[in-house]
């Protein structure tokens, strides 16, 4: 873990809206982890809009998780929490985790140094080679290989799984992307990638286990539609000129 004054390695940001009912055990297990490795970390959860108390119940913990910060933001939107999260971040390398854990924690330094050297950004993929989906229906199954079709052809081509919530970006790719985001929604993290590979950074999808959660905060119909017209939102951003990165430098 990190000394005072010592800036982490790696900072875990997981947005949390009424999340009491898992959150507390995911920060028990993700400190447990953290504490194996020889690294020095931060864990910052970022509660937004919660109505089940999951803000006083994430403080409580701050005594038995080891460099726990704890924000909170009035307005609800995974997007809006997550830009929060990772601009407080002081690691040199920033993973976003959902609080499911449907990724388990260990798989993290997939994403990192040694094994993945010096990603600017690394996204987890249910989709490349080695990647295995657990106890995903179907139906679910069908309904993000058809959003991710609409991604690749209107924003990210050639990307797989642009939706799975582990995301890790090294420090300088945050401080530049992440001031650009617009969408305070679930397809924040498309905007983010369409931003870095506007900005010249290398996207690699590191294949991961994945075990599907029943309790998904993702409305299929609802949230589809939305996400839908996000990618348009993007598409209009880019043409005005919104993600201009002339005046950047990689």
């Amino acid at each position: 873990m990190s000394d005072k004054g010592e800036r982490p390695f790696l900072s875990i940001v997981i947005p949390a809206f009424n999340e009491a009912g898992r959150l507390p055990n995911s920060l028990k297990l993700i400190n447990a982890f953290l504490a194996t490795q020889p690294f020095s970390s931060e864990i910052i959860v970022v509660e937004n809009g919660s109505t089940d108390g999951t803000l006083t119940i994430v403080q409580a913990l701050r005594n038995e998780i080891n460099h726990l910060t704890v924000l909170h933001e009035d307005t609800p939107g995974k997007g809006l929490a997550v830009r929060q999260g990772m601009l407080k971040a002081q690691g040199e390398y920033r993973f976003i985790c959902d609080a499911d854990l449907s990724m388990p924690i260990e798989e993290v330094i997939r994403f990192l140094p040694p094994i993945l050297t010096n990603a600017p950004v690394a996204i987890a993929s249910r989709e490349a080679p080695s990647a295995v989906r657990y106890n995903e229906p179907e139906y679910r199954h069908l309904v993000g290989r058809a959003f991710n079709s609409l991604v690749r052809m209107m924003v990210l081509p050639g990307l797989q799984d642009t939706q799975c919530g582990f995301k890790c970006f090294r420090a300088d790719a945050v401080e530049r992307i992440f001031p650009l985001l617009t969408i305070r929604g679930w397809t924040f993290d498309v905007e983010a990638l369409f931003i870095a590979r506007q900005l010249g950074y290398t996207i690699v999808e590191v294949p991961i286990p994945w075990h599907f959660n029943a309790h998904s905060r993702v409305k299929l119909l609802r949230d589809s539609l939305q996400m839908g017209i996000d990618l348009l939102r993007i598409r209009m951003n880019a043409a005005k000129g919104i993600y201009d990165t002339k005046n950047q430098s990689s």
